[in-house]
């Protein structure tokens, strides 16, 4: 079987582990090393470096996305093909910049084929092409090392975790950028896992585009193809939707805010297994309804609360972009669903829509309409404070929720997703109802 009968980039294709082991088995020893050879072939788009004017290309995906082999090809590429090119490879330290960028599973000795390996010199750091090309090993938390060699081009693996407390990756990384003189197109090549480190945000905010700089992102399914599939399974039941997996696995820069009400760590502590829904005693579903049909979702939240006075998050149903109908039938399903007792809405943005649409779906079900008399902010304040106390959990993950209460500021303000956290606002008002109802000041009117 040769590429003719099943193409390089179609057996990376294949999901199942087994299938495309057979077709790789199938092949002789020559079509095999050229299989692996190639690239360019087999390779996903987002793997290759982009096209057009850029300077700096950095891939910033989830673990497990072929972010290492990236890079690897990308210097390899260039130096079989220019014998003038001098790469700088900057890795956290030294022994990372040798066991992952130069002799790991994905390292530039291991992707090339023995007709085309460099020569490895470890004692001087160095790696010699046939083609004149070389490459030099560095250390991010050595940045005086980078001042004063020049090079062509750079590959630095995992900026986000280079040292930084004594302002060593930034270094690092100015060093290695006033050092790009060789060539007519200095370029570098980030590949990272995204935390919010000062060295990444750097290379996010703004206009990056204007600056040269090209940002690929993505997480560990995109590369679903070469994982084990029970590897997928375990991570995606571990963390999906946690901070960790949207970070590590899904490839998100999540940023904390200054000044937040609620902080990543405090969500992240309050975390429990989804079916812990079976202690709750109490359910209620705080409702926060959109301003109009085409603004922003309608907040549908369920809380309970349990035997020993805590408050657990059991579901977030919004809905986007709903018309009154929509949305309200939405809260109706979600009390059905969970046996609600209680809805929680705010009627200055038409709640009383919920109680009418309950009724024609013969639900019997008490709605209270809240009177937001308060801004979001001082809404909020005391439910963070429940949160801090550690008496409301999170039954488990809830990311675009969990997205908008960061963005609730201390002192009024949101810089959350949205232009509204409507989610935020009904989970207020369901814990409200549940933890704060004495000490509760907008007023309340019951329709029951």
């Amino acid at each position: 079987m040769t590429h003719d009968v099943i193409t390089a980039r179609q057996i990376n294709q294949i999901e199942d582990d087994d299938d495309r082991a057979f077709f790789l088995g199938c092949m002789d020893s020559e079509t095999r090393l050229e299989y692996e050879a190639s690239w360019h072939k087999w390779a996903r788009q987002e793997q290759l470096a982009p096209t057009g004017d850029w300077t700096v290309w950095m891939i910033m995906a989830g673990r497990g996305f072929g972010k290492t082999r990236a890079g690897a090809e990308w210097v390899r590429e260039i130096c079989e093909a220019d014998g003038s090119a001098r790469f700088a490879l900057v890795g956290a330290n030294f022994a990372e910049t040798r066991m992952v960028m130069v002799e790991g599973e994905s390292g530039l000795l291991s992707i090339a084929p023995d007709d085309t390996r460099p020569l490895w010199e470890p004692s001087l750091k160095r790696l010699r092409w046939s083609s004149g090309a070389e490459a030099y090993l560095y250390s991010a938390a050595e940045p005086e090392g980078l001042r004063g060699p020049q090079h062509s081009h750079s590959w630095c693996d995992e900026i986000a975790k280079w040292a930084n407390n004594s302002g060593q990756a930034l270094a690092a990384w100015d060093n290695l950028k006033m050092g790009l003189r060789l060539g007519h197109a200095p370029k570098i090549a980030a590949t990272t896992t995204p935390r919010p480190v000062a060295l990444v945000r750097n290379l996010v905010k703004g206009d990056y585009q204007t600056r040269g700089v090209v940002i690929t992102r993505g997480g560990t399914t995109d590369n679903v193809a070469n994982l084990p599939g029970e590897f997928i399974k375990v991570m995606e039941a571990d963390y999906g939707g946690t901070r960790l997996g949207r970070q590590e696995l899904d490839g998100e820069l999540i940023e904390e805010l200054e000044g937040a009400l609620w902080s990543r760590a405090m969500l992240e502590a309050c975390r429990v297994a989804a079916d812990d829904a079976a202690n709750a005693v109490r359910i209620v579903i705080g409702v926060d309804p959109p301003a109009s049909q085409t603004g922003d979702a309608c907040g549908i939240i369920v809380a309970g609360l349990r035997t020993d006075n805590k408050a657990v998050i059991l579901a977030d149903c919004s809905a986007e972009k709903a018309s009154p109908e929509t949305w309200a039938r939405a809260v109706a399903k979600a009390a059905r669903n969970w046996g609600a007792d209680r809805v929680i809405a705010e009627a200055n943005q038409g709640g009383a829509m919920v109680q009418s649409v309950l009724h024609a779906t013969n639900v019997s079900l008490p709605v209270r309409l809240v009177h937001a008399s308060r801004g979001k902010v001082a809404r909020a304040e005391p439910v963070a404070a429940l949160y801090e106390a550690g008496r409301v959990l999170h039954a488990g993950a809830f990311p675009r929720l969990e997205d908008e209460l960061c963005g609730l500021l201390i002192g009024g303000g949101y810089e959350g997703p949205g232009r509204s956290p409507d989610r935020a606002d009904a989970l207020v008002y369901a814990l409200t109802e549940l933890m704060l109802g004495k000490r509760r000041k907008p007023r309340v009117g019951s329709l029951y």
